[in-house]
């Protein structure tokens, strides 16, 4: 008999390896193969045909391991199966808890094919797959030791079908000689013993029926056997029992009848005392009853007393609270009707607005009771409150007003606070925010009081500060103007009159640029400081445009250190119902609205330091562009509307005034082509090369889109108005194309590698250039080789239509016609090439370029020839040419 794989010491060395490294272990805890054998799987069914692919047995190895955890063992079943380099490698891993079926598949005469059923299979639809063994003795080896384990470790077996559990019982008692069962040792775990009979390993646990589970079923048996024969005796036997216990049952009874009178006897007397005791508990429940109706008609009345006196003490209390609610303190009366709002006596003024507050809220139905609201002293109390409150944010509104407009006429009075000749002012609203942030809390209690009355105050404050900022701005922007020397460069750029202008151009103008910068950074932050000092000091319930302590606050535009804290009005922690997050897009409009009133005018004194500077450097405007986009881009806080609407009309107007000068470029361009008669490079070349440099010197990293849509608009009308030109002299148009284009390459070279743009106008001029240079250098050859090339395409027309051989017997392409124009054409070819040297050297203005076209006539002219020879050698084989050698070097002498 075959040795069994499951003998097979390097088999289960190379499981034993696969589980370990395949992820069947972690950490030092590793599993342990009790036995490894080999298999075939597949898919088929016995008896019937399937796809090739699918009943093909593949060949597996199936491995039992155990791994132990403190006091609980594990057992697994693992596939394993061969990889491409004859590698053992775990293919899948089943628990042996979820072994629910061991199924030996009928279909298969041999028996050595079985299916292990599992219950957590995800897809039960899909058959598991069925292991077939090399004999019975291989399959009831690994059957048993899975069913050892199943029984010791779960305490369970699965259900078998199709096998004899007995039968293999005793296949195993046969094939095992030696059987260590099962010991529990102290560090916890079963452990399995191993069998061996004639080299054959078997891995057990203990009998599938122990000894003394046998020996019981044997001793049943046996007695079930015995009351088969024996049925008649055991019952008489049972017949004469049961007579003898009912005699004795009945003599027990006759004997106990004296008793049985004693006890009816005590029976009835207990009756009647049962029946005397009835008729007093009904006399007693009839006194009890009526008892219980007076004391409740007693407890009744108490208690509506007791009720009486609660309430009318409850009554009392609540009218003191009441009357306490409806007493007007006369200190907060005088106040509040006649009090004064100078600084000195704002925190009476403050108290008594809490006080009027709390009263009013007081009054309200949610912190009164619905039951009072309806009384005619709380209704007269709360129309003299109203009174008390309409009277003081009249008051207040009117001494708000005016106090506002004194604020702002004292300052626009002393002109200490502008700029002078000679000197530019900062402006500083220190002093002022200070003063008015001594109101602040008065403003939140009077929008607490009346929110419509904050309206008119709004926009008095904006009135009267508008007229203060307009004044700094044009004063700061005048002066700005007045101290910034610069020398005035011309709009004429690219005009062919504009020669002796060129060191004009050539002017610094960078404190242009640096004016409209130094306007924008001491304005813009100044704007977005009054917006947020207005937007809180105004009670708007909007978020803060810049925390405290933010990047905007090192543009302060006071001299003071106090500025950081220009935004913190100290009133954000009056009510916390005002610094909630949830605010309503209607306040954010409003407060726009207002800030339009603030601000609105300011930006034509930006408007004219634009103007201004487009007047002495058009260029400048690239800068400015730059400048106004960064400030731009740091305006992100909706509180600040107006501010971004101010940089993005400065940054259209900047970006319309540059317009103007690429427009007016455009045109100085196109007045070129008025000219009658135009040769070499035309001025605009050179030039636009020139303003190309200063523009890309001008631009501040954010003015690339600006300065792109320049380019493209400014070549593009010279691209066409060189066509143009050309065209009005067709005999030169490309003399002055491939001049210009090539004028155009080398001026831009530089720039063409570093902006993309000029970069694709670049390759532009270049396939123009070529084109050029291409037709004027074929029009010379032609000239000066009529004939030659004439004769080839007659013979390259005929080609097409008749045959090769029949050409030289048409009119005018004989041999000799061929030697006669070969003897004209090439008798004297060094004479016509320095012939055509010379015609190409006559009307080129621009000398470098010459070298360069004459290579390319040169070697035009070679493969236009060496085509010819190829023509002349296919339809005249019989005569000779110049060869193509010669001809290439007489042209590489010349």
């Amino acid at each position: 008999m075959a040795r069994s794989s499951a003998d097979d010491d390097e088999l289960r060395r190379a499981c034993q390896n696969a589980v370990n490294d395949g992820g069947g272990a972690k950490g030092g805890n590793k599993q342990k193969v009790v036995l490894s054998i080999r298999v075939a799987k597949s898919h088929g069914i016995w008896g019937k045909s399937g796809k090739l692919a699918r009943n093909m047995a593949k060949p597996r190895v199936l491995a039992i391991s155990t791994k132990s955890k403190g006091q609980r063992t594990k057992a697994f079943l693992r596939v394993l199966k061969y990889s491409s380099g004859g590698v053992l490698e775990p293919a899948k891993m089943y628990k042996l808890k979820h072994l629910s079926k061991v199924e030996v598949i009928s279909n298969d005469p041999s028996g050595c094919t079985f299916m292990l059923g599992f219950d957590n299979l995800r897809s039960q639809s899909v058959a598991p797959p069925q292991w077939t063994m090399r004999n019975i003795a291989d399959r009831n080896r690994l059957l048993i030791c899975i069913l050892n384990m199943c029984k010791e470790i779960l305490s369970r077996l699965p259900k078998v079908i199709g096998i004899d559990i007995v039968e293999m019982a005793l296949w195993a008692k046969e094939n095992t000689s030696t059987v260590t069962n099962q010991a529990k040792p102290q560090d916890g775990g079963p452990v399995a013993s191993v069998v061996t009979e004639n080299d054959l390993t078997v891995t057990v646990e203990k009998e599938l029926v122990s000894q003394a589970e046998e020996e019981d079923m044997e001793a049943l048996l046996g007695t079930y056997v015995m009351g088969i024969g024996e049925a008649e005796a055991f019952s008489e036997r049972l017949k004469r029992e049961l007579l003898a216990l009912e005699a004795a049952n009945v003599h027990a009874i006759l004997e106990s009848e004296p008793l049985v009178e004693e006890v009816l006897r005590g029976l009835e007397s207990a009756s009647i005392c049962v029946d005397d005791m009835d008729e007093w508990l009904g006399i007693f429940n009839v006194k009890l009853r009526h008892m219980r109706e007076d004391i409740e008609s007693i407890e009744t009345r108490n208690n509506k007393l007791e009720m009486q006196s609660v309430n009318n003490k409850a009554v009392i209390v609540e009218l003191d609270k009441l009357l306490e609610r409806l007493r007007v303190p006369s200190e907060y009366a005088a106040c509040l009707t006649g009090g004064s709002f100078d600084e000195a006596h704002m925190h009476q003024n403050i108290d008594a607005c809490e006080w009027l507050t709390g009263a009013l809220c007081g009054l309200e139905v949610p912190n009164l009771d619905p039951s009072y609201a309806n009384m005619r002293a709380v209704k007269e109390k709360r129309a003299e409150l109203e009174k008390l409150k309409t009277s003081f944010v009249r008051r207040a509104s009117e001494f708000l007003r005016s106090y506002f407009a004194s604020l702002v006429d004292f300052m626009i009075s002393d002109k200490s606070y502008f700029s002078q000749r000679g000197q530019l002012k900062r402006p500083d609203h220190a002093d002022l925010r200070y003063k008015c942030r001594t109101y602040a809390r008065l403003l939140q209690h009077l929008k607490s009081l009346d929110k419509n009355g904050l309206g008119p105050l709004r926009k008095a404050y904006c009135c009267s500060l508008n007229l203060l900022l307009r004044r700094e701005a044009r004063e700061f922007a005048n002066e700005l103007r007045a101290s910034t020397k610069a020398s005035r460069n011309p709009t004429v750029w690219l005009e062919a009159s504009a020669g002796s202008n060129q060191s004009v151009n050539n002017a610094d103008t960078s404190n242009v640029s640096e004016a409209y910068a130094k306007m924008l950074t001491i304005f813009i932050p100044l704007l977005v400081d009054e917006s947020s000092f207005f937007a809180h000091f105004m009670c708007f319930e909007v978020p803060a445009l810049v925390p405290p302590g933010g990047p905007a606050n090192g543009n302060k535009t006071g001299s003071n250190d106090d500025d950081v804290d220009d935004d913190d009005l100290g009133i954000m922690d009056i009510d916390d119902n005002d610094s909630k997050a949830g605010k309503t897009i209607g306040e954010l409009g409003t407060l726009n609205e207002c800030l339009q009133d603030l601000l609105n005018g300011i930006q034509e004194d930006f408007a004219a330091v634009v103007d201004w500077a487009y007047k002495i450097d058009p260029l400048r405007c690239i800068s400015m562009h730059g400048i106004t986009e960064r400030y731009l881009s740091g305006q992100k806080a909706d509180a600040a509307g107006f501010v971004r609407l101010l940089l993005d009309d400065l940054e259209s107007r900047i970006s319309m005034q540059f317009g103007r000068f690429v427009e007016e470029a455009c045109h100085q361009i196109e007045r070129n082509e008025r000219n009658v008669r135009q040769m070499g490079v035309l001025s605009f070349i050179p030039r636009f090369a020139i303003l190309a440099a200063r523009m890309e010197q001008y631009i501040q990293g954010q003015s690339r889109d600006l300065v792109d849509q320049a380019y493209t608009k400014l070549v593009s009308i010279m691209f066409v108005t060189l066509e143009k030109i050309a065209q009005t002299d067709p005999k030169y148009a490309d003399i002055v194309l491939l001049e210009n284009y090539a004028a155009f390459q080398n001026s831009l070279y530089d720039l063409a590698n570093v902006v993309p743009t000029l970069a694709k106008f670049y390759h532009q001029a270049s396939e123009s250039y070529e084109q050029a240079c291409t037709r004027h250098i074929n029009m010379i050859i032609y000239i000066q080789f009529e004939r030659l090339f004439q004769f080839a395409r007659k013979v390259e027309d005929l080609v097409y239509t008749i045959a090769p051989e029949e050409i030289p017997f048409q009119l005018g392409l004989s041999k000799m016609d061929l030697r006669k124009m070969s003897k004209s054409s090439l008798s004297g070819v060094d004479k016509s090439i320095s012939a055509m040297y010379r015609r190409l050297q006559k009307n080129l203005t621009s000398e470098e370029l010459l070298p360069s076209l004459w290579d390319k006539c040169k070697k035009e002219f070679l493969d236009k020839y060496d085509s010819f020879v190829q023509l002349i050698a296919k339809i005249y084989p019989s005569e000779t040419m110049l060869p193509v050698a010669e001809m290439r070097d007489l042209l590489a002498s010349m």
